[in-house]
């Protein structure tokens, strides 16, 4: 187990009191109509937010299930099994406020979760670890600590942190963080990650190396991350059902057809660093398009696996075996405990075989 800083420490008694400063969520850097707009990093425009693509049930989060399927310790808890993994892990995880950026006044909370070593010379490299719409919830919270525990150092910073109105360990409300998410910009999600990847990595127990991971609109902003390059180090990134940027269609005249949204591939063509896309089949928005992604990867010569896991939905990792509240169907939570099973071994297989782990 790592000792923590004198930061950390320090840190401790002033969580609760925690503000953001000189930040201000109206600035026009910030304002909602430049949300996730690719233009910000120089990059061609997305058809629209990732929100509007989401499906209905996708923008609701999951509730605990009374019951939920053996949570096998070899993969992330489901939603209902996260708050006890995460309570009862034998690793050593903790708050840390962290710069917003080099020589900014500005700072963000972050989740960290180390690994074990048999050698106390041995060091890690980090996995940055992107929440979805739901904010950094406890489930995000035990998905950095399976992270931890397959051998590296876990980073799950809260994007949320400044339009939040400060950095704060108290979870938002599903419906909360999902309205406010929509204030944060592509570009500081790329700062955002920077920063996570900055503090980990120099960490005294670190390599210099690190790999993203994210979900829903995570996993949007783990490509977002990869178009626009990252810090030295960077090493990959892996996207469960989460899309990358994509052009805008064309509307129906009285005499042409309508032309369908579709992936920019002047965007995809910047990537220089290899891409694992996880999705369910009943996400149909990304399984749309995940055609078209794998012609574009492929004929830019660009390292990309893209797999569709029949019958699972989207969110499935958080899902696995956890009944519906309502109208259960036993068919759709075996698809996405398969999807798990075999998402998660391949997720880690991706990023040892990228930072160079064996």
């Amino acid at each position: 187990m790592h000792r923590r800083s004198r930061f950390a420490i320090a840190l401790v008694g002033l969580m609760s009191a925690c503000t953001l400063q000189r930040a201000n969520p109206t600035t026009p850097a910030y304002s909602k109509a430049t949300a996730g707009s690719a233009y910000a990093l120089g990059q061609p425009m997305g058809a629209d937010e990732h929100m509007a693509h989401m499906s209905a049930a996708d923008m609701v989060a999951p509730g605990l299930s009374a019951t939920s399927e053996f949570q096998d310790p070899s993969f992330p808890a489901s939603n209902s099994g996260a708050a006890e993994r995460v309570k009862n892990s034998p690793r050593h995880g903790e708050w840390v406020k962290i710069a917003y950026s080099p020589g900014s006044a500005d700072s963000l909370m972050a989740w960290v979760v180390y690994p074990f070593s048999k050698d106390a010379s041995q060091k890690a490299p980090v996995v940055v670890v992107v929440h979805e719409i739901f904010g950094l919830s406890t489930w995000v919270r035990g998905v950095a600590d399976q992270v931890a525990a397959d051998g590296f150092i876990a980073v799950a910073p809260d994007f949320l942190s400044r339009v939040r109105g400060g950095p704060s360990t108290v979870e938002l409300s599903s419906d909360t963080a999902r309205r406010l998410i929509q204030g944060v910009s592509t570009t500081e999600r790329n700062t955002i990650i920077k920063a996570a990847a900055n503090y980990a990595m120099m960490l005294p127990s670190a390599q210099p190396r690190y790999a993203v991971i994210g979900y829903c609109w995570g996993g949007t902003t783990t490509w977002a991350h990869g178009v626009n390059g990252g810090l030295k180090g960077f090493a990959g990134g892996v996207a469960f059902y989460g899309a990358p940027y994509t052009r805008g269609g064309t509307p129906a005249t009285e005499t042409t057809p309508a032309v369908p949204a579709s992936v920019d591939a002047d965007s995809l063509a910047k990537i220089t660093q290899p891409i694992l896309l996880l999705n369910g089949s009943k996400d149909a928005r990304i399984a749309a398009l995940m055609p078209a992604i794998d012609s574009v990867m492929k004929a830019n010569g660009k390292n990309y696996t893209g797999i569709n896991y029949e019958g699972a939905v989207h969110g499935f990792l958080r899902a696995q075996g956890d009944p519906r509240p309502t109208n259960r169907d036993t068919a759709e939570e075996a698809a996405n405990m398969a999807a798990t099973r075999d998402g998660w071994p391949r997720t880690i297989a991706f990023l040892r075989q990228q930072l160079g782990v064996k």
